[in-house]
């Protein structure tokens, strides 16, 4: 089960994937390796189900997802042809619209929704959803022989997984609009250049970088007070203005202000000790009205 020499500890275990941790982490592994890791429902099905199970346990600091296998996530399985584009049987509407809602799109909104930080080890060639899923994460990193290609306008379609709005905020509107409109494959080392990953290092190394980076997340910070921020930057990317974001800041100030969390932090400080935070993000961290 992996690379790391960290000690490990099966979670849990679904039909295209498995959750193990390792440390104050949880490794998502996509794990449909003859395939490529391709994307299917199912698959769309178990990673929410992980989050969920990644949201609730109060121990784990932060998520890694990465592939089994050579691939990170080849894209959407194929197998069913011309028809697999076709909407999904039985799977609802958006708002009473009468559209099916995009699997990558229930995929994606459910990693921006994590409480916990999101790395990405991105262990080789990712296509399609392979990459656009991996869009509200915070912090991507690719192995030396990863390739990065958003196909969509090679397939007849036009991207999805809410990438039209992660995207040009990750990498810029000119880099975002040349890679989807050409569907070209892009190397690891013009999506660095580009940000869309933050570090290349070798295919042996990826799974230890992520959790390095995850680790820094976890050591000597409120794990609730992680959980809102990433939520604050994400939430502002958007912000009409930064008369919001002072407004939004201000409450959360207010609210943080008069926690167990802060007390401890503050004394941790002057006391010259590590700090052993209270609060907990089950508890502390799940009704923020973002939208006041």
């Amino acid at each position: 089960m992996g690379s790391s020499g960290s000690q490990t500890e099966l979670l849990a275990e679904w039909s295209t994937l498995w959750v193990e941790r390792r440390g104050a982490a949880a490794v998502i592994w996509l794990n449909r390796p003859e395939r490529l890791n391709a994307f299917t429902y199912a698959m769309r099905d178990d990673l929410v189900a992980a989050f969920d199970a990644t949201d609730a346990d109060d121990s784990i600091r932060a998520v890694v997802i990465t592939g089994t296998g050579r691939a990170f996530c080849a894209g959407a399985d194929l197998e069913a042809g011309g028809d697999t584009f076709l909407p999904e049987s039985g799977a609802g509407s958006l708002s009473g619209e009468g559209i099916p809602p995009d699997s990558g799109g229930t995929t994606s909104l459910r990693v921006f929704a994590s409480r916990k930080p999101v790395i990405v080890a991105v262990n080789g060639p990712s296509a399609g959803v392979g990459v656009t899923m991996t869009l509200p994460a915070d912090v991507r990193i690719a192995s030396d022989d990863a390739k990065f290609a958003f196909v969509f306008t090679r397939r007849g379609l036009v991207p999805e997984a809410c990438s039209s709005w992660f995207l040009p905020r990750i990498v810029g509107m000119a880099t975002a609009l040349r890679w989807t409109m050409s569907g070209k494959t892009v190397q690891a080392s013009e999506a660095l250049d580009a940000g869309l990953v933050s570090e290349v290092v070798p295919k042996a190394q990826v799974l230890d970088r992520a959790l390095a980076i995850a680790e820094e997340f976890a050591d000597g910070t409120s794990p609730v007070s992680v959980a809102l921020t990433r939520q604050l930057l994400w939430q502002m990317a958007a912000a009409d203005s930064p008369q919001r974001a002072h407004r939004v800041e201000s409450r959360l100030l207010v609210e943080r202000g008069q926690s167990g969390d802060v007390r401890e932090g503050v004394a941790s400080f002057l006391e010259k000790r590590p700090p052993a935070f209270v609060d907990r993000v089950s508890a502390h961290a799940a009704d923020f009205d973002w939208d006041r």
